[in-house]
């Protein structure tokens, strides 16, 4: 096949050279067509867009058109695909997270949240960021002084080998490798500061994160009631290092090249005035190249800080399939729900996979652009600048050193000092351009920048709205289901307009709610309002189906869930013991030792602060029947209490913390669920000897003798709210019961 190729050309030329035309002429038409041919290649696609933009509104109005005839036969719409709307789903949701037009990329928005940002990571002028800053600067202003200085030495040592200078030459190459030593370390010194500069920035960014995610529950409420960010972890985590990272590299990749064209430009000027040359026509000349080459990229550049926000997206996604199934391994493994999840997890990662072959495709044809003009147009840009000045001047111009007049002829002498401007300008012109290109390449590094900088901002930023209590959302909101107003919107989302007042009087311990409605995150009314007092020693019993608002008023209550309407007064803490206190039926046992799980959430200092000693402790394990835990780990011992613990010690522990805070108000939501009827019966006799008000939600009819009211939810509203009778055994009614005036 290559014979036969080579013939056809070969008969080819021999054709075109009978018909008048050289060899080398159409060579140069094949290569400038290809060339222009590959140019088009490459404007194309913006040319497309350019005219797909212009054509949108009528295409808009074409597809309006085509829907209003969809029921004659002139147009019919393709059958759905689900794979694609799952995908439109994703895509839809991810866009609702994101705020209207904020896209990442080169513009005011990612200048202000860098602004912002950077005021994080250097809070003061005089800080440990800022000293690091400047030693790194310094290193590399240094790095750059030693580029020029090694070029000059090269060219020396060219010039001493060409005069055949043995003597000269042997000295000169001692300095070169003197030189070596300090240039290793400031290089080295140049890599360390900027990781020592990274992790100084994620500290300070981490610092700040964690300081927003556990102020005010924030870490409850951005998963519970906020739908902005499903992986937080994630963001914490990797976007917060990566992007410390990249701001960290991107200082050294923008400022040492500055420095870089600076001094090697004043170096080149000087070199060039020593020749006796024009200083302004090789400046202008690169100038008039670099600016060219630096339009023709970014006019094709592809919108990197998206597809890498894209793929960050993508990245959190599989990371959070991947936690929800290890959150949930038990219920899927019964529900043999394998299948399902798998085929999600290869979705995820297919669509992660599909994100990234789109970015290297972007890149290729790119970066094939960026090294056809950084290499090849800019190397030979560079040739003729270094030159212009051997050219355009004689040899007889060319200044002698009067100390080695003597020693070789005024010619020779020429050829080595030419020699030696050549050297030293090839090595200035080498790094110069290696500072362009750095310079130009930078420029994905900044958009790629702003892809890491709208992550951890937009996590900031939602850190804060929720610390102010204002929450986004998706909400099935119809005004069918906004019963008699009680919801107010602004902008699509749920306005909370009750109070939450806090009791002056350390003698009011009552709990009262005054018109509230028991409202769920996604804007489900389950009680339109609610109004009742509960006064210290009032013990509440809770009753109701599933679903009709036991545990939402609990987290009312606890303030984890807003107040859309009413006002919600609770006793403030008063000497130590805290107001009310929350035992949910599925207990969390914390990472830490035996001690730790019954004082939690205090720590030993807060322990010893309330002088409590393990003696007390001891007695406490005894009333809620643990001591047998005692017997066989001692308060020191370190476990995964969550595994060695059975679902009855559990919950037995959790009544232990109970019996350590003392609260004025327990918040028993089927805590007692897994222990035996005798033990609970006993743990409920002690919190009652300990003065704590229970509160509590249970289908267990062996606890209403220890309570005094009852609360009864009929699950379509209604409440009833009642002094519970001795030995009465009461059933939720079955009609909706007044929900303005309940009894006492």
């Amino acid at each position: 096949m290559p014979t036969i190729i080579s013939k056809f050309a070969k008969r080819s030329f021999d054709t075109l050279e009978g018909l008048g035309y050289s060899r080398e002429f159409v060579s140069k038409g094949l290569i400038t067509g290809a060339i222009a041919l590959y140019c088009l290649r490459l404007t194309y696609p913006v040319v497309r867009d350019k005219l797909a933009n212009g054509k949108g509104s009528t295409d808009a109005r074409t597809d309006a058109a085509h829907h209003r005839n969809e029921n004659n036969n002139l147009t019919k719409q393709p059958p759905d695909d689900p794979e694609a709307k799952k995908e439109q789903i994703i895509i839809a949701k991810r866009n609702r997270q994101r705020r209207a037009g904020r896209q990442p990329g080169l513009n005011l928005d990612f200048l202000l949240q860098l602004r912002q940002l950077v005021g994080i990571m250097v809070p003061r002028l005089l800080c440990e960021e800022s000293g690091l800053l400047a030693v790194h600067t310094l290193c590399l202003v240094s790095r750059t002084f030693l580029s020029i200085y090694v070029a000059s030495m090269e060219g020396a040592i060219v010039k001493f080998i060409v005069r055949k200078d043995v003597r000269n030459f042997v000295l000169m190459l001692l300095k070169w490798f003197g030189i070596a030593i300090p240039a290793t370390f400031i290089n080295s010194m140049i890599r360390y500061l900027e990781n020592k500069l990274a992790l100084a920035f994620r500290t300070r960014l981490v610092k700040h994160a964690y300081g927003m995610y556990f102020k005010n529950e924030t870490y409850y409420k951005v998963s519970n009631l906020d739908g902005r960010i499903e992986n937080a972890d994630h963001r914490l985590t990797d976007d917060i290092s990566t992007f410390s990272s990249s701001v960290a590299h991107l200082y050294s990749s923008l400022t040492k090249p500055c420095f870089d064209l600076l001094l090697i430009g004043i170096a080149m000027a000087r070199s060039s005035r020593r020749m006796k040359a024009n200083i302004v026509m090789g400046p202008a000349l690169a100038t008039v190249v670099i600016g060219t080459t630096a339009h023709i990229l970014r006019i094709v550049s592809p919108k990197f800080g998206q597809l890498v926000a894209e793929e960050a997206n993508r990245t959190g996604y599989l990371r959070h399939v991947h936690s929800k199934i290890i959150t949930n391994a038990e219920e899927i493994a019964f529900y043999g729900g394998h299948k399902v999840e798998h085929s999600q997890l290869q979705e995820a990662y297919s669509r992660l996979v599909s994100q990234m072959n789109t970015i290297f495709t972007q890149k290729l044809w790119f970066i094939m652009l960026e090294q056809f003009f950084m290499k090849y147009v800019w190397s030979g840009t560079g040739m003729v600048m270094v030159s212009l000045p051997i050219l355009t001047v004689g040899a007889a111009a060319v200044p002698v050193s009067p100390e080695h007049s003597n020693l070789i002829k005024s010619d020779e002498q020429g050829v080595s000092e030419r020699t030696q401007y050549f050297t030293t300008a090839r090595n200035l012109l080498l790094s110069g351009a290696d500072a362009i290109e750095r310079l130009m390449s930078s420029y994905k590094e900044i958009v790629a920048l702003a892809g890491y900088t709208s992550r951890v901002a937009g996590m900031f930023e939602v850190f804060d709205e929720v610390n102010r209590g204002i929450y986004r959302k998706t909400t099935l909101y119809t005004e069918e289901r906004n019963l008699n107003g009680i919801l107010e919107f602004r902008d699509g989302q749920p306005v909370a307009k009750g109070k939450i007042v806090f009791s002056a009087d350390a003698n009011d311990t009552s709990i009262a709610l005054e018109n509230v409605p028991v409202v769920t995150p996604n804007c489900d009314i389950v009680v339109p309002s609610i109004s009742l007092t509960i006064e210290a020693g009032m013990h509440l019993l809770i009753t109701g189906p599933n679903g009709c608002g036991k545990s939402s008023l609990f987290r009312i209550l606890s303030g984890l869930w807003p107040i859309y309407g009413g006002t919600l007064r609770i006793p403030k803490s008063f000497g130590g013991r805290p107001s009310m206190f929350y035992i949910p039926q599925r207990p969390y046992m914390s990472c830490g030792t035996l001690l730790d799980q019954v004082i939690y959430p205090d720590t030993r200092k807060d322990m010893e602060a309330k002088k409590i000693s393990e003696a007390q402790l001891r007695e406490i394990m005894r009333m809620v029947s643990l001591e047998h835990i005692l017997d066989r780990d001692s308060f020191d011992e370190i476990r995964d209490w969550k595994d060695t613990l059975s679902g009855g010690e559990k919950q037995r522990m959790a009544i232990a913390r109970l019996f350590y805070h003392r609260p004025k108000y327990a918040l028993l939501d089927e805590c007692t669920s897994a222990v035996s009827i005798d033990v609970e019966s006993c743990i409920y006799e002690t919190a009652k000897s300990m003065d704590i008000t229970l509160l509590t939600i249970t289908h267990r009819p062996t606890l209403w003798k220890f309570h005094t009211h009852i609360l009864q939810f009929d699950g379509q509203g209604g409440w009833v709210f009642e002094k519970l009778e001795e030995g009465a055994q009461q059933k939720v009614p079955t009609v909706k019961a007044n929900t303005s005036t309940p009894s006492s």
